[in-house]
């Protein structure tokens, strides 16, 4: 079990690191190939600036996104990414004020909280041991 539990410590940070980066990689890559139907659907939010929006969900996404893969000032990344998801969540999954698809916006909103959740551990923690942040210096 203690081998276990030091492999976890050394190549659990960059899994779990990935993990939580990928939705962000593919979401921001969607948003991006897809731009007029990230706009159209930021614009019937009834949010301002819906072009603005987009782009700045995509550069949130992709770049956050990367930085978590690389552990490349992660903390920073993570906190972006957390205040980024708070109005994303609320906004956008309001399963308390629709009658149709409650339980996926529910759904929806709960896995947001969850990542949220694994940002406060990379806020709190950092990139762990195979990171650029962390790298051994000569």
């Amino acid at each position: 079990m203690t081998a276990l539990c030091e492999a976890v410590k050394t190549y659990g940070p960059l899994a779990g690191r990935l993990l939580l980066a990928l939705i962000f990689v593919i979401s921001g890559y969607n948003k991006l190939v897809g731009f007029e139907g990230t706009v159209g659907y930021i614009a019937a939010k009834g949010l301002p600036l819906p072009q603005l929006a987009a782009a700045a969900a995509i550069a949130i996404e992709l770049v956050g996104g990367i930085l978590l893969i690389v552990g490349w000032q992660t903390r920073w990344a993570a906190t972006a990414i957390f205040v980024f998801l708070i109005p994303t969540t609320l906004i956008f999954h309001p399963f308390w004020a629709v009658a149709a698809g409650k339980q996926m916006e529910m759904i929806q909103f709960m896995k947001n909280l969850c990542i949220m959740g694994g940002m406060l551990y990379v806020m709190a923690f950092g990139a762990g041991p195979l990171s650029i942040d962390n790298r051994k210096r000569a």
